[in-house]
């Protein structure tokens, strides 16, 4: 439920209604604008008296919520949620481009791919350490070693880094080297995961699963804040249907219905959506255009040489093209492109 304070309410008297919710149990979540403060409650609301609540000084109304998820809910938290980082804005106002190779596969080639995604505007440098591939004969990743890589590439450029984290052995190793985690499509029901995520408190981008609901993943990122980490952005990759002629269907409509349901940032990911080169600038601009806070964008030095996802991996000419046609439409959207 949401306790809805009257306009300019007293800070005692938000402070009295804070209290008497704790103390029977359940947990509050404040969101205070300018001049209307309102407190989410999380827990059994059986537990609570409403009559109570209702009759104390300067409540107005109480609301019920009927979603499932509480804390990434837009009704808990109507203001958009700002994710800092150390080189990059993630959020309202701003459209964030992460890029980089799919996997890490030398000091050489995440150095060269950081230079030239840099060079091109980009502010955030992804490329994984650990790859969850379909075969186990597939390349792995080069784990702590290539997250030492992506450091070092990553600082020499003033860039942010984000590397998908597969296992809670693999989060351990990558909060001590990156800026922010991914969770794969294939873990976003991992719910341990999930879990630890929320406890490191690192900043996390959650991709959709390959078959999920926009519900079932926003409720995959409410265990990730209810484990007490507010940092979260969400990420679309395109979901499995029918159509073979992509990898997978890019569901750009989701941007729309998220930015309705909840106020955490959404990224898009043209490339893992649709496994062509070819279509990743025309849906990279949709995005933009649909109201997204960022692309992540996989970009390598020689894509056919490329230990994976090499087809649908941007050459440093393409990606350079695609950063200076996304100028303009993020000028007419009234956002910066960093």
């Amino acid at each position: 439920m949401i306790i809805v304070m009257k306009p300019n309410a007293a800070e005692q008297s938000v402070n009295s209604v804070l209290n008497t919710v704790k103390e029977n149990g359940l947990r509050t979540h404040r969101a205070s604008g300018e001049t209307v403060t309102i407190i989410g409650v999380v827990g059994d609301k059986t537990k609570l008296d409403t009559s109570t609540i209702l009759s104390m000084n300067e409540v107005e109304k109480i609301v019920n919520v009927t979603e499932s998820y509480k804390l990434v809910n837009k009704k808990f938290h109507p203001a958009p949620t700002v994710i800092k980082l150390p080189y990059t804005t993630i959020g309202p106002d701003s459209f964030t481009v992460m890029a980089g190779p799919c996997a890490i596969e030398s000091r050489e080639q995440i150095h060269a791919a950081a230079k030239a995604v840099r060079d091109a505007g980009a502010t955030m440098l992804r490329g994984g350490a650990f790859k969850p591939r379909t075969s186990p004969y597939s390349f792995q990743g080069l784990e702590e070693e290539g997250l030492k890589y992506i450091q070092e590439a990553a600082r020499e450029n003033a860039m942010d880094t984000i590397c998908e984290v597969t296992s809670e052995y693999a989060l351990e190793l990558a909060v001590k080297y990156v800026d922010m985690v991914q969770i794969g499509a294939r873990n976003m029901q991992n719910f341990e995961l999930l879990k630890e995520v929320g406890r490191s408190g690192i900043p996390v981008m959650l991709k959709r699963g390959l078959s999920s609901t926009i519900d079932e993943w926003l409720n995959a990122a409410e265990y990730i804040m209810s484990y007490g980490n507010p940092n979260v952005a969400l990420c679309e990759r395109g979901i499995r249907t029918f159509e073979t002629a992509t990898r997978n269907t890019l569901d750009l409509s989701a941007v729309c219905v998220l930015k309705e349901k909840t106020h955490l940032p959404v990224i898009v990911d043209p490339s893992h959506a649709t496994g062509v080169r070819a279509y990743v600038e025309p849906l990279s601009k949709a995005a933009l255009i649909t109201g997204a806070d960022g692309i992540i964008v996989e970009v390598h030095p020689n894509p056919p040489c490329a230990l994976s996802d090499g087809p649908q991996s941007l050459y440093f000419e393409q990606f350079d093209k695609l950063m200076k046609d996304l100028a303009p439409i993020a000028d007419l959207t009234g956002r910066t492109l960093h």
